[in-house]
């Protein structure tokens, strides 16, 4: 037996955690994805626990699987949106998430389009708390189910090329992802308009390309991005057209990349701007693979903060 062990009180990002960090927690989904196969999805790991998804920006997969992910260990949830809570009466996020607290779940999940709000509360409250996405600054859940599948199909995660593609200004998927890839060995690359290349990027491991043809070369692991056009707020290209053409991957974009080249994407998708449907749905595409893994890596951090951070593995 292999005993793993994560003592972090909670996960709020991908900046500040180590190597070792990550690699617990993959491990640990790695166990944990076993549960996925079963005709009944269903073990009592964290029966008597209770979850709280507080969403306060909107959300499909990243909900949803933090919900399986806590109903098929037996874990209860509760669920909460902006429009659906004392928020909309002008009560404070704040203020919302203390009296969630005092409810007595024993993690709170969050998702909020201020950067940094998980960060806030962690020292509001005196439960764990879990990034499920800031603004446009972190999403550690999906760089870690990210690293999960490449590790699935590639073998390994050290020494492969990675290339981030889209609007990396704006995107937090893009940011933790970074810091995923080259803390776990990989050379990261990213590309995209000017507009959409923030300043000083490179101090985050990343080397800029402003070429996609020259980004996607040789590359083991191809990430496109989603248009943030809701954080935006200003123009940052001509029209759709014009981006697609000349940042969308197309199948011929493709043939500049590792023939075993591996298609990801956050979700959702924009079909036919950021990627064509004969690539998001073609043979190099795993992004479903990527949503099976998001459930695997969500019972993973549930479990390691709802009991202790310590969790036994058959070697």
């Amino acid at each position: 037996m292999k005993s793993l062990k994560f003592m972090k009180k909670h996960l709020l990002g991908i900046e500040n955690l180590t190597p070792d960090e990550i690699m617990t927690i993959i491990e640990t989904a790695e166990a944990l994805k076993e549960i996925t196969q079963r005709d009944i999805k269903k073990v009592p790991t964290l029966r008597g626990k209770t979850i709280a998804l507080l969403f306060f920006e909107p959300s499909t997969r990243t909900r949803v699987s933090f919900e399986i992910a806590a109903k098929w260990m037996s874990a209860d949830t509760i669920s909460l949106t902006s429009s659906g809570s004392s928020i909309a009466k002008g009560e404070t996020f704040l203020d919302t998430t203390k009296n969630i607290e005092a409810m007595k779940p024993d993690v709170i999940v969050v998702r909020h389009s201020v950067s940094g709000f998980p960060h806030f509360i962690s020292k509001k409250v005196r439960i764990p708390v879990i990034n499920a996405g800031d603004g446009a600054h972190e999403h550690p859940t999906q760089a870690l189910l990210d690293l999960l599948t490449v590790k699935e199909k590639k073998g390994r995660i050290d020494g492969l090329t990675v290339t981030i593609i889209g609007d990396i200004t704006h995107s937090r998927v893009a940011r933790s992802d970074i810091f995923a890839f080259t803390k776990m060995g990989s050379e990261v690359r990213v590309a995209g308009p000017m507009t959409m290349i923030p300043p000083g990027i490179e101090r985050m491991g990343a080397k800029v390309f402003y070429d996609v043809k020259e980004a996607v070369k040789g590359a083991d692991v191809i990430i496109m991005l989603r248009l943030q056009l809701e954080r935006q707020g200003g123009l940052f290209f001509s029209t759709l057209r014009e981006y697609s053409k000349f940042f969308g991957l197309s199948p011929s974009l493709l043939n500049e990349a590792k023939e075993d080249v591996i298609i990801m994407h956050p979700g959702p998708i924009n079909r036919g701007v950021e990627i064509s449907t004969e690539v998001a749905d073609g043979p190099y595409s795993v992004i479903l693979d990527q949503v099976t893994n998001g459930i695997a890596i969500r019972m993973a951090v549930l479990y390691l903060l709802c009991t202790g951070g310590k969790f036994e593995v058959t070697d």
